[in-house]
């Protein structure tokens, strides 16, 4: 028990470069909120669930993180600063990073039934601050949601979502890419537009209307020719 929370506190401070010490993760309310919903998960499991549902309310209220009993969460999944929501059929696989403000959320069933109706998140996902994953849809392994992304569609194996609604950049987190990429972002562009990547694009602007003030210059002698003639 105390070699899998010390690697859980090890996983985070690798994910995380703030915290000096593990006794620093200690203090994380998304840490706080995990060992909470590893209790009342259980009681869920035992149909204990006015039990759950009160460790929950507890947890809520100390943490500011809402995770339903009944979702299922693997290993080593971090919750950076908090005020997330995780719904009942969430399923959360190993290795899981996600930042604030994020929620996990369900759809309305039209049969009226409750089923499968929040997201899968498979591996080594990461989801930015704010992004909203709705649905019974599966994020792939090793994808991206960028923030404030509202994604409703399945997300392919290691695809980057960005936008609203939610749509692939096309440049995918490479397989070969192993250590952890902080705050979702694995490429330089589309998803970083820099400063000369504008000059660039100000500079070709100013020489295609150069190019085009030139043709239209060179066609005003023969518009007046012809009208001499």
């Amino acid at each position: 028990m105390l070699e899998r929370l010390i690697a859980y506190l090890d996983s985070v401070k690798a994910r995380d470069p703030a915290p000096r010490s593990r006794w620093e993760v200690l203090l994380y309310p998304g840490v706080w909120a995990m060992a909470y919903h590893r209790i009342a998960h259980w009681l869920f499991e035992a149909q204990l669930f006015f039990l759950a549902r009160l460790v929950n309310h507890w947890s809520r209220m100390v943490t500011g993180i809402d995770i339903h009993p009944g979702a299922k969460i693997g290993r080593n999944f971090f919750i950076d600063h908090g005020f997330s929501v995780i719904g009942e059929t969430v399923e959360i696989g190993d290795d899981v990073t996600m930042y604030q403000c994020v929620t996990l959320g369900g759809t309305n069933p039209t049969n009226g039934k409750g089923g499968k109706r929040h997201p899968t998140i498979a591996d080594n996902v990461i989801i930015g601050s704010g992004a909203q994953v709705i649905g019974p849809i599966t994020v792939g392994n090793r994808a991206r949601i960028g923030a404030n992304a509202v994604v409703t569609d399945d997300v392919p194996e290691g695809a980057t979502m960005v936008g609203l609604k939610a749509r692939s950049t096309l440049v995918p987190a490479e397989e070969w890419i192993k250590e952890f990429i902080p705050y979702g972002t694995p490429c330089d562009d589309p998803c970083e537009p820099s400063r000369d990547c504008i000059e660039k694009l100000e500079a070709e602007l100013k020489a295609l209307k150069q190019e085009i003030a030139d043709l239209r210059a060179e066609r005003a002698p023969e518009q007046r020719s012809g009208t001499g003639d």
